[in-house]
């Protein structure tokens, strides 16, 4: 065997400690180019995700709120019933039954800073007017449009006067014959008073911000009155998350007697009477949705605002924005509110069933 030499034993040596840290270091520099670049696309992408989030989010909500808030109304918005308290079912009662109703006395509230929505309509073909009852025995109610009603339809019957305090009671017809609608639960006393029908599947829901979630309650399935309901999901349904904000305000005619059906003022009063009942035509909406992770930067500065009140004037409408509170909002430790980016869905939705009566008589 020939002896190696030293010059072949040098060629086939490895790397040097100088060339290993040098390569290191490159290694290592390129590592952090890697990881800046990772951060800065990881950011761009949770901004358009978030972005989107809320987009979406905001949209749902705000559908399912104008949807049920166009069809209010029906077979309640006659000065004779709108405004009474109403049986539901057996021990719930609907204090001052309205087409839509801001921070009803009887829902709990949602979360801080946030409105709640009570909004409520018929599904029945029937003339919202009512059907003249012509005669009474017992439970038969005999009315001049008996085909107008069919067995399950839930009715309201109302004596000729409007009571007062006006307190009535929702049933189920259980029986139609000629000219008699036979109801489950009768009042005495109906004679020559009206008969409403709400349909087979009246709609009484309640809209309510609960744990950054929009959420609604079926009032003819659940006491949405009762504060022990409030943490079941099951009757308190979230129907589109991180909405952490609904603001709502009533569209009133103010015009001295008689109306005008022309809304003048934007504000939360809630009426009193028949006649302010009817004279509220439309609802503005605010709705805050906010992305679904929050972020490691203070990304939104200041608070979001809306319209927040409207007045009239010789020279047109006046605004002034309210700030939206988010503060209370709640959010994971370490984080603020101020960690999210919020998308503010605005408008303004005619109760249609209200201004379809026009101008009413003694209001």
């Amino acid at each position: 065997m020939l002896p190696i030499s030293k010059n072949a034993r040098h060629s086939v040596s490895g790397f040097s400690l100088v060339e290993i840290m040098v390569g290191l270091v490159i290694g290592m520099l390129g590592i952090i180019v890697i990881m800046q670049v990772f951060s800065t696309l990881e950011a761009q992408k949770r901004t358009t995700t978030g972005g989107g989030d809320a987009q979406n989010g905001g949209a749902i909500a705000l559908y399912s709120l104008q949807r049920d808030i166009q069809q209010a109304g029906v077979g309640i918005s006659t000065t004779a019933l709108i405004g009474c308290d109403v049986q539901l079912w057996a021990g719930v009662t609907l204090p001052a039954m309205a087409p839509v109703t801001i921070n009803h006395a009887s829902i709990p509230a949602g979360d801080a800073n946030t409105d709640t929505l009570l909004v409520v309509y018929g599904n029945s073909n029937s003339p919202p007017e009512g059907n003249s009852i012509t005669s009474q025995a017992g439970s038969n109610y005999a009315v001049q449009a008996y085909a107008s009603f069919v067995v399950n339809d839930l009715v309201i019957a109302e004596p000729v006067t409007r009571p007062a305090p006006c307190s009535l009671i929702m049933t189920p017809v259980t029986a139609v014959a000629n000219p008699n609608i036979t109801v489950q639960t009768s009042v005495a006393g109906m004679t020559g008073g009206s008969l409403y029908t709400m349909g087979a599947a009246p709609v009484v829901r309640v809209y309510a911000i609960r744990n950054g979630n929009l959420t609604a309650c079926d009032y003819m399935v659940n006491d949405c009155s009762l504060a022990a309901n409030v943490g079941s999901v099951a009757i308190w349904t979230p129907i589109a998350n991180n909405i952490v904000s609904l603001r709502a305000q009533y569209g009133r005619d103010t015009n001295a007697a008689p109306m005008t059906g022309i809304v003048d003022s934007f504000d939360q009063t809630t009426p009193t009477t028949a006649c302010g009942w009817v004279r509220v035509s439309t609802v503005r909406l605010a709705l805050t949705a906010r992305n679904d992770q929050p972020n490691k930067t203070v990304v939104t500065a200041n608070e979001p605002t809306w319209s927040g009140t409207m007045a009239n004037n010789p020279n047109g409408y006046t605004t002034s924005a309210l700030a939206i509170n988010l503060t209370t909002t709640a959010v994971p430790t370490g984080f603020t509110w101020q960690s999210y980016r919020y998308k503010v869905f605005e408008t303004t939705v005619p109760i249609q069933n209200v201004q379809l009566l026009g101008v009413q008589t003694g209001c």
